[in-house]
């Protein structure tokens, strides 16, 4: 017979690398998910060329993103993103789409409205999503109060910016986290050695701007990742950062030149609503 003290070491052990095993093989499951959800035929081929540059994969693994967790997305535009995290959201999760105001007395807002809830009515994929309209400074409401594990914004902060709503969103994102949950931004990266133009009128946020702006409303940052960076990218076109793909501006002038430089150089920070 084996010593008891023996068979307690070796449960202890056992016990232990459960423990350690546990989170690898979930974190396999979350990247086996995401997997499947990229290659997924609800997203267009189109949609599908550009992860080369948004880099979806790596960059939700770096926010932690996880498929039973209440995530909102800020201003989703035309829902490329959300065609992400819908589908990795939709059973276990819940996913909040907090996007343009379908009552907006500006035309262009009343037909994205219209544009996005089609979109999801359009595949059984988007089913359980939540769409909130988002009006700052008016409509701020994103999600209950304290109820999102992450707040993500895509390339949105010059919009902010330009509008002069900033401190309203950042306010907004700040009241939908958990104390402890994770805000994920991704914006086009300015020149640091350019002064900030207040409007952000190239599309270009420097990057110490936009971390000043979060820890202004209270976050703290945790970490930066280079994950969507672009060396390429001068952040010096004649019109911003919408001279390269996929918006080409110029239409055909210099389109194979820009085409080579790729989609615009980006941010990507992880900032925590510090627990009370």
């Amino acid at each position: 017979m084996l010593d008891r003290q023996v068979l307690s070491k070796t449960a202890i052990l056992a016990c232990g690398l459960m423990m350690f095993a546990t989170p690898t093989f979930a974190e396999d499951k979350t990247l086996s998910l995401l997997k499947e959800v990229l290659a997924g035929d609800h997203r267009s081929d189109a949609n599908k060329a550009r992860d080369q540059y948004r880099h979806p994969l790596e960059t939700l693994t770096f926010l932690g993103i996880k498929p039973d967790m209440t995530v909102v997305e800020i201003s989703p535009g035309g829902g490329w993103y959300t065609e992400v995290l819908a589908p990795f959201l939709k059973d276990k999760g819940q996913f909040y789409a907090a996007g343009a105001d379908p009552k907006s007395s500006i035309p262009y807002f009343q037909g994205a409205a219209k544009k996005f809830k089609t979109k999801m009515q359009s595949n059984n994929v988007y089913s359980n999503v939540k769409i909130v309209p988002f009006a700052p400074p008016q409509k701020t409401e994103i999600a209950p109060a304290g109820s999102a594990d992450r707040v993500l914004t895509f390339r949105n902060i010059h919009n902010w910016m330009d509008a002069g709503t900033t401190d309203d969103v950042y306010a907004a994102m700040y009241k939908a986290l958990k104390p402890g949950g994770i805000l994920g931004v991704v914006e086009h990266r300015g020149n640091p050695n350019t002064p900030q133009d207040p409007k952000a009128g190239s599309g270009y946020v420097n990057q110490d701007v936009a971390i000043a702006q979060a820890e202004k409303a209270g976050f703290k940052l945790v970490e930066t990742s280079e994950v969507n960076a672009n060396a390429k990218d001068d952040k010096n076109h004649p019109k911003g950062v919408w001279t390269l793909p996929p918006r080409l501006k110029l239409e055909k002038q210099d389109k194979t030149k820009y085409l080579a430089i790729g989609e615009s150089d980006r941010f990507t920070l992880k900032f925590v609503k510090p627990a009370k």
